[in-house]
């Protein structure tokens, strides 16, 4: 029973890591800021998770969000911009210094 309860724990344990891998189960994320793009352009966490991002290019970015409710100050070279989100929903965000520059978070519960 140990070694059947053993194979059981281990199967779940590599289930749950290859899970949290893909960003099913992501509480976190990272947008890399390159090439005057967000990557990725969209995002989905959970609720209470965090999105870090952080700007590749060699001119500083300035992240907004659509309506007011977060602005990071602005990002220089390899500078990172942390914000956390507990509302499920939909977050727009742009480049306060180049508006073409934008991307979504999906917030899921």
């Amino acid at each position: 029973m140990t070694k059947v309860r053993s194979a059981i724990m281990a199967a779940l344990a590599g289930a749950t890591i290859s899970l949290a891998a893909s960003g099913a189960l992501a509480a976190d994320a990272e947008v890399k800021i390159a090439n005057f793009t967000f990557d990725p352009p969209t995002v989905t966490i959970k609720a209470g998770g965090t999105v870090t991002w952080i700007n590749a290019d060699d001119i500083p970015h300035v992240v907004a969000e659509k309506e007011g409710k977060f602005r990071s100050a602005a990002l220089d070279t390899d500078d990172r911009f942390s914000q956390s989100f507990t509302t499920p929903g939909t977050v727009e965000y742009f480049c306060a210094i180049h508006p073409h520059m934008t991307g979504k978070i999906v917030v899921t519960p």
